[in-house]
């Protein structure tokens, strides 16, 4: 999430203390690319626009529901099983109809419509959830967030896994590695979220949001060579995109103590327990972005390969 995790700056939150041919479509460095923008613009300006929605003051006396860890990790379960039960439709409509890559006869039968719907229709109610979050938590508008999440990842996993057999499956093994080491470390309590880490996040952010844009404009006007465009370009023989790859790993896996923290700071200081619904959202932000990078990181040294 964005740095601080502006969303949660609520006093509720906080502590009161002083190889196969590519089908006819477009390259799958691009489309991955604006993927990947789409979701850092989805992270910051959500987490700018939620700050309203913690504008109010921790729940009263009278409001007996209370934000818990456990009631959160429901929640958040809850969005990921809508977001993978619309994954497997987006994943078989961009088949043409198939559930195996290698049952699809012809390129032409592969379409790009499910994560392009996803993609867009997801990033459209990230920012209408965060306005409305001003005012209302709406907990239908996130699952409606989830279920258009899952259409884009099916979509784009199922192109990837059409020309890079198997790569679906490395990706998700080292986004889950990343997710359980980051929750294990902030568990045990060696990491934490720090107001100097922020700014150096955001920053970061900032600058990598950057480059996302502008190698998506080179690579629409044809003028950055390779299906990653400036992500392919060599440094030493290393492509970009991987040294790129890795550090915006890191970024995402930070970007999730961030969530972590913020969570904890809720529970802690008794937030109302609807705020649950965007400790789940927040969470699915990230860890979609980070399978996002991790998949085109894959790609990238693959297609090297």
């Amino acid at each position: 999430m964005a740095s601080g995790n502006f969303a949660f700056n609520n006093p509720a939150f906080q502590e009161q203390r002083p190889g196969l041919t590519p089908p006819a479509a477009p390259q799958p460095g691009a489309s991955t690319g604006y993927a990947a923008t789409s979701h850092q613009v989805t992270d910051a300006a959500v987490n700018a626009q939620l700050e309203g929605a913690f504008a109010a003051p921790a729940a009263a006396s009278h409001q007996t529901g209370r934000m818990t860890v456990e009631d959160t990790v429901a929640k958040t379960v809850g969005l990921f099983a809508i977001l993978l039960v619309t994954a497997v439709i987006g994943w078989v409509w961009t088949l043409g109809g198939a559930f195996s890559p290698t049952d699809v006869a012809r390129s032409s039968q592969i379409t790009i419509v499910p994560w392009i719907i996803g993609m867009l229709g997801g990033f459209v109610l990230a920012m209408v959830v965060s306005f409305t979050s001003r005012k209302k938590i709406r907990p239908a508008l996130i699952f409606g967030y989830a279920a258009f999440e899952g259409l884009f990842v099916g979509g784009i996993s199922a192109y990837f896994e059409f020309i890079w057999p198997g790569i679906v499956m490395q990706a998700t093994i080292a986004t889950f590695a990343v997710v359980g080491v980051t929750l294990a470390l902030f568990a045990s309590g060696k990491v934490r979220a720090s107001a100097r880490a922020n700014k150096i996040f955001l920053i970061a952010m900032v600058g990598y949001l950057v480059f996302g844009l502008i190698n998506l404009v080179l690579m629409w006007t044809g003028i950055a060579p390779g299906a990653f465009g400036l992500y392919s370009a060599k440094i030493a023989g290393i492509p970009i995109g991987l040294i790129i790859g890795v550090l915006v790993v890191i970024m995402a896996a930070y970007s999730l103590v961030q969530d972590f923290d913020q969570i904890q700071q809720g529970v802690r200081n008794g937030a109302p327990r609807e705020f649950g619904w965007l400790g789940g959202f927040g969470i699915m932000v990230t860890v979609v972005w980070l399978y996002i990078e991790i998949l085109r990181m894959i790609a990238i040294l693959r297609g090297n390969n």
